[in-house]
């Protein structure tokens, strides 16, 4: 305390105290003002940088739901090619089933239709085969096997006649065959006259009735 001063004050001034305190209050005043301006203008200042974060932040959601909604309608649009492409896939796999189907029966229609026929044809040719064979039968049974290795000349003329009378006796067996043959048609063709000329005649009566009815 002891080295602590009072301010000089100059010989001859009068000290305005009442200025000095003026003065002072002003300065207060202002910088008191410079503040608030510097207060409200950091305060506009951040106001504003907050309205542009919100509209930021609005825009990015704006742009965030508008992405979605386009990809949702890009996912629907791919689910529903996906369906059309399925069902399609699908009517091309029934349509090919049901055209190898009808092939697959047409073959086996065929199949079928050409074994009966080979049947037809087998059973058929089996007919005209046992025909045969009962005509090589008969004609087995009737042909006589010759043993004439043995037999002397004497022997060999009597075989020779034999075969002489076999052989006429043959063609006489065949003449009356051919002539039975003959008088069964004759007879079957004299019946069938006799049955026209019946129906004609009884067509004819039929005819002569209705007249008189009239």
């Amino acid at each position: 305390m002891s080295n602590i001063t009072a301010p000089k004050i100059p010989d001859g001034d009068k000290v305005d105290f009442d200025d000095i305190h003026r003065k002072r209050q002003e300065k207060d005043l202002s910088e008191l003002q410079s503040l608030i301006e510097a207060h409200f203008i950091q305060r506009k200042k951040e106001e504003e940088e907050l309205i542009a974060l919100v509209n930021r932040i609005e825009k990015r959601r704006a742009e965030r739901a508008e992405q979605q909604r386009i990809r949702a309608e890009r996912e629907k649009e791919r689910q529903a090619r996906l369906a059309e492409e399925k069902e399609r896939k699908e009517l091309e796999e029934q349509r090919k089933k049901l055209d190898e189907d009808a092939k697959k029966k047409k073959v086996l229609s065929n199949m079928t239709q050409q074994y009966g026929a080979g049947q037809k044809s087998e059973s058929r040719r089996g007919k005209k085969q046992t025909e045969r064979e009962k005509k090589k039968k008969i004609l087995a049974d009737r042909r006589k096997p010759l043993n004439i290795d043995h037999l002397s000349d004497d022997k060999l003329k009597e075989k020779a006649n034999e075969l002489w009378q076999w052989l006429m006796g043959l063609e006489a067996e065949k003449f009356d065959l051919g002539e039975k043959l003959k008088r069964q048609k004759y007879d079957i063709n004299q019946l069938l006259v006799r049955v026209q000329d019946h129906q004609n005649a009884k067509g004819r009566g039929k005819g002569k009735m209705g007249g008189r009815l009239r």
